[in-house]
């Protein structure tokens, strides 16, 4: 077998190195998780590595070796005709597969002898995602600051302004394509897997300067139903906390904005209300539904905060039992100007 130069070195520095990092996987293993940046040329698509793989199983390991070759072949061919049709000389490339073997391999031969420079991540994908692992298990170095509130104090927009401003922010709603409730799901937008969002949270915390505060809305250990890693979700019940308090009213108005999907989409919100039923009276579901048939979007979301959100905020701080620094910043806006102006404050806070 033709000799490469291999990598073990994935992180920030090293991966803008190279013109482009090639996932010679299938698009299902791309999907689930992938190098960040990495562009998908898979030398099997998700049948042909199923057919492949049954026949080695069943029936001969030499015809299932035979098959796949011709047709890893043919889509190497395909990849070099049409995405890869205008590299350069100079083109360099880092490829890998599952654990850095026969696929990336054959991609890393046929694209070697073109004249283009060629490196293999050494152990694959598999080498990536164990640093991914062990790196989210462990202790968090980072300062965290939490941004606390009840529903519809607008955490997450806070979070934007003060990325706006320069500071530091991971927002977890972002990477997991929730809005951490039952409402909460993206329009149009699937979660990620839990292992691309675990790569999402580390490629964002990696790029982090630990010494600088970093801000990261409160969240419950899941966001939709994607697990937040056990050694940032530690940091976070340990980290402080500045609580955003504003009035009902006003929370209300700030829903009906950030979610403008549900007076869209009176489907969607309904069945969102009818999910609350384990947790409400039938008469209570029954009227809140009177509501949003009616279109009476704002009443309906200060039943909601009042009566479900608000009381489901409490429990969950009363059963985490943790001890934490609080610092509170009232408000009676959340429009721009307002959270403008809470931005300042929470920058000042961190200043104290």
């Amino acid at each position: 077998m033709q000799s490469f130069a291999t990598t073990k070195d994935l992180s920030s520095d090293a991966l803008v190195q190279y013109d482009a990092i090639i996932d010679v996987r299938s698009p299902g293993e791309f999907a689930e998780d992938h190098l960040p940046g990495a562009i998908n040329l898979p030398v099997l698509d998700d049948g042909e590595r199923a057919r492949v793989g049954t026949h080695y199983k069943q029936v001969s390991v030499f015809e299932a070796r035979r098959m796949g070759a011709a047709l890893t072949s043919r889509n190497i061919a395909r990849h070099i005709e049409t995405v890869l049709a205008d590299k350069p000389k100079a083109f360099r490339p880092l490829i890998y597969c599952w654990r850095g073997g026969m696929r990336s391999s054959s991609m890393a031969t046929v694209l070697s002898a073109v004249g283009w420079k060629v490196t293999l991540v050494h152990g694959g994908y598999r080498r990536w995602r164990d640093q991914v692992r062990e790196a989210l298990e462990a202790e968090q170095t980072h300062r965290i600051t939490l941004i606390d509130g009840q529903t519809g104090t607008a955490k997450t927009r806070l979070l934007h302004v003060l990325a706006e401003r320069g500071e530091q922010v991971i927002d977890l709603e972002g990477l997991a394509h929730h809005r951490g409730s039952i409402f909460g799901d993206f329009a149009g937008e699937a979660q990620p897997s839990q292992k691309a969002f675990e790569t999402r949270i580390w490629t964002r915390l990696r790029d982090l300067n630990p010494a600088r505060p970093t801000y990261i809305e409160a969240e419950s250990k899941l966001v939709g139903r994607r697990r937040v890693p056990i050694g940032l979700w530690t940091a976070m019940q340990a980290a402080d906390r500045l609580v955003i308090q504003a009035p009902v009213e006003e929370r209300a108005r700030y829903l009906m904005h950030a979610y403008p999907d549900l007076a869209t989409n009176r489907d969607k919100l309904i069945q969102a209300i009818e999910g609350l039923r384990q947790f409400q009276s039938g008469e209570t579901i029954t009227g809140w539904l009177a509501l949003a048939e009616a279109g009476d979007f704002h009443p309906l979301a200060v039943a909601l905060v009042e009566a479900h959100y608000d009381p489901a905020y409490d429990r969950a701080r009363k059963r985490d039992g943790a001890e934490w620094t609080e610092r509170v910043l009232e408000t009676a806006s959340l429009d721009d100007t307002a959270l403008s102006e809470l931005a300042d404050r929470v920058c000042a806070e961190e200043a104290v």
